[in-house]
């Protein structure tokens, strides 16, 4: 039965790989990180990815019945307890560097990311193990971070002549901790994710709370919260409550070509569509709804990434146009309305959108987004002058980093107790690992 089963899987797997023909390999994903503000944007070879051609899905697991789920607060950092403490901690103004990292879709099973097909490299490139990923966890929290939510770290207000200006916020602080934004990327479970060794979707459990649903690599059906980034930081935060004394989990950086959250929620411009295709994408969409509703109960945020992953470098005002259209119809129409626009690929709009506001950021701005967010060699950011934004760069947790840029991660952890040499392929490590 568990042979079938696979057989029907991997059937059923080449036909989400259609549907979702966007590039199959992390080169399409998030690239080397921007260098520093001064300098302007590498220019990479990555192709966008494509269209999706269909909706098909690998399997679709049992829905379960959960029960009623547990309360969860959110406190808003900007606001001093009253007496300056809570529960007995002393909490103080904090108005310094507010870190931030983000993180691809975490590895599950090594043996099926690291085993010698053209994906391994991508994905040793972008991505990190469970097992790093836990150790980076436990890392952070134990130099002293805490997580906030990237929408609290800055407002929108009116300067004193009644133009709109984003200010950065003064937080309150339990006393000796610092502050740390997560975000994570492409949580849309694409299909090369699922044939090497990633979850698949996100459900609920029986006890209402998010979980992620896959297969290990003998076919069998896994439930689990302990092999996807997004259940498994809602474990850490219930065994360490005080890593996020607000509530406050990550923010889901979403593009929409091949749905969300696991759930094939797009439609498709590269095939006649039909009544049962549209049948089958609202089904998709009343699927995740439920999923939606407890991640933003329980402290998760969502940010756009583009609806196609698309270069908004490019200048194609046309192309950048359609697309956060698309995004609002296909993705904003299910989260929500959001402030936050993480770049694909890192790739500024219009060159360089600290030193300039072109008519991509302008546009984009107009759309209402206001904070900005490349990726960086630092938790660099800066508040336009000229319009109501902010840009911010975000250090990344992965492969590269762990093997290379040991020492400009050593004030969240250091890569030699993190990086895992016996799962990973025999890439090299560099000359700081021996300092």
């Amino acid at each position: 039965m568990k042979r079938l089963t696979a057989l029907l899987l991997s059937l059923l797997l080449l036909l989400s790989l259609a549907a979702c023909g966007a590039d199959p390999a992390p080169s399409g994903g998030d690239q080397s990180p921007d260098p520093a503000p001064e300098d302007s944007v590498p220019d990479t070879d990555a192709e966008e990815p494509e269209a999706p051609d269909s909706n098909a899905l690998p399997e679709n697991p049992t829905v379960m019945e959960p029960r009623e789920a547990e309360p969860y607060e959110i406190l808003d950092p900007k606001v001093m307890p009253e007496g300056g403490e809570r529960d007995g901690v002393k909490y103080v103004p904090y108005d310094g560097i507010v870190e931030h990292l983000f993180f691809h879709p975490i590895i599950a099973y090594p043996e099926l990311a690291f085993d010698g097909d053209a994906q391994a490299n991508g994905l040793d490139d972008f991505m990190v193990t469970v097992d790093e990923f836990n150790k980076i966890l436990d890392s952070v929290y134990e130099k002293g971070y805490i997580l906030v939510d990237i929408g609290d770290v800055w407002s929108e207000t009116a300067d004193e002549a009644g133009n709109p200006v984003m200010v950065k916020n003064t937080l309150y602080l339990p006393e000796g901790k610092k502050p740390l934004v997560f975000s994570y990327d492409d949580t849309n479970y694409y299909p090369y994710m699922l044939e090497n060794g990633l979850t698949y979707k996100l459900i609920l459990d029986e006890n209402g709370r998010v979980t992620s649903w896959g297969l290990d690599p003998q076919g069998n059906e896994v439930i689990s919260r302990s092999l996807d980034a997004i259940p498994r930081l809602d474990e850490f935060v219930e065994e360490h409550p005080d890593f996020s004394p607000f509530g406050a989990k990550a923010c889901l950086s979403l593009t929409g070509y091949c749905g969300i959250l696991g759930y094939r929620t797009q439609t498709d411009g590269t095939v006649e569509w039909t009544d049962e295709l549209e049948a089958n994408r609202q089904a998709e969409r009343e699927a995740v709804k439920p999923i939606i509703e407890e991640l933003k109960r329980t402290g998760w945020t969502f940010g756009s990434h583009t609806w196609g992953h698309i270069r908004l470098g490019s200048g194609n005002m046309a192309k950048i146009q359609a697309d956060t259209q698309k995004w609002f119809d296909e993705v904003g129409s299910l989260v929500g309305e959001t402030t936050i626009l993480f770049y694909p690929h890192g790739e500024r709009p219009d060159g360089n959108d600290w030193k300039q506001t072109g008519e991509a950021f302008r546009y984009l701005q107009a759309q209402g987004f206001r904070v900005f967010c490349s990726v960086g060699i630092e938790s660099f950011s800066y508040i336009k002058k000229d319009i109501c934004a902010v840009i911010c760069d975000r250090l990344h947790p992965d492969g590269k980093t762990l093997r290379w840029s040991r020492n400009r991660y050593l004030q969240f952890y250091d890569a030699k107790d993190i990086m895992d040499i016996g799962v990973r392929p025999d890439l090299g490590i560099g000359e700081d690992w021996n300092s």
